[in-house]
């Protein structure tokens, strides 16, 4: 069985994390199929959008660290760091649905999105640094952008959780709804989108960050060299070792 199903229509292949049990944390497999499934979009002139949504409790609680751990280096051949290239060049709109609880790469895969709707019950929070661990995803150039360097630093610091409200205060988000009107909502915004001429949206995307889009790699890159050397320190090791006593 599958943790993640695809939906095509109208110009739109809604993909959905369903692991539930695990609170829709990604495993290695998780990750290949979904750069597969970027990769298959992003080449097939017959889908004009992604629609990334998780279940109504959880968008996704971060990487399943058991899994993750076991993976190996973080190199050119890891499924997660392969995923977190496929995400950043995108040249697509991604659309994201997000319920419930989105932790690490839960929320920092939102700031690759083009547009993201939230429901009233989602909490975001990036707990790196509780950790023992930095950035990732391209988050430590991509969320002071959105939100400010104040606010950023409070949130990849502190690792302090906030709302959706938060989220759309900070322009995290562009709007907040009902849980039970969410999925309605992003579909629209997904159809109608898809609708439009394609090459004038993609156009009009890769002039949005064009002038972000090699910081973010080059941010991702840095990242992931810091990431690894923390993970493979004594402290980081203890304090996930804690976490999985929890």
């Amino acid at each position: 069985m599958t943790d993640i199903f695809q939906y095509r229509f109208d110009g739109v292949v809604h993909i959905h994390l369903n692991r539930p049990e695990k609170k829709n944390a990604l495993s290695q497999q998780m990750y290949r199929e979904l750069t597969l499934a970027l990769q298959q979009a992003a080449t097939d002139d017959s889908i004009n959008v992604v629609l990334l949504q998780g279940t109504k409790d959880c968008f996704s609680a971060g990487n399943d660290l058991h899994d993750f751990l076991g993976a190996g280096a973080l190199n050119a051949e890891h499924p997660t760091v392969q995923f977190l290239y496929e995400l950043a060049q995108f040249p697509k709109p991604i659309i994201a649905a997000v319920a419930g609880l989105a932790i690490g790469i839960g929320t920092t895969a939102l700031l690759h999105c083009d547009l993201v709707y939230a429901a009233d019950n989602a909490r975001f929070q990036l707990p790196f640094t509780q950790l023992g661990l930095c950035p990732e995803a391209g988050s430590s150039v991509l969320l002071p952008s959105v939100v400010g360097y104040q606010r950023a630093a409070q949130y990849l610091l502190l690792g302090e959780s906030f709302t959706a409200a938060d989220a759309l205060q900070m322009g995290l988000v562009n709007q907040v709804v009902a849980m039970d009107a969410l999925t309605e909502l992003a579909v629209q915004k997904a159809i109608k989108l898809a609708a439009l001429p394609a090459a004038a949206v993609q156009t009009s995307k890769a002039l949005l960050k064009r002038t972000t889009q090699q910081i973010t790699l080059e941010s991702i890159t840095a990242e992931l060299q810091q990431f690894q050397r923390l993970l493979n320190s004594d402290e980081s090791q203890q304090r996930i070792a804690a976490f999985f006593q929890r």
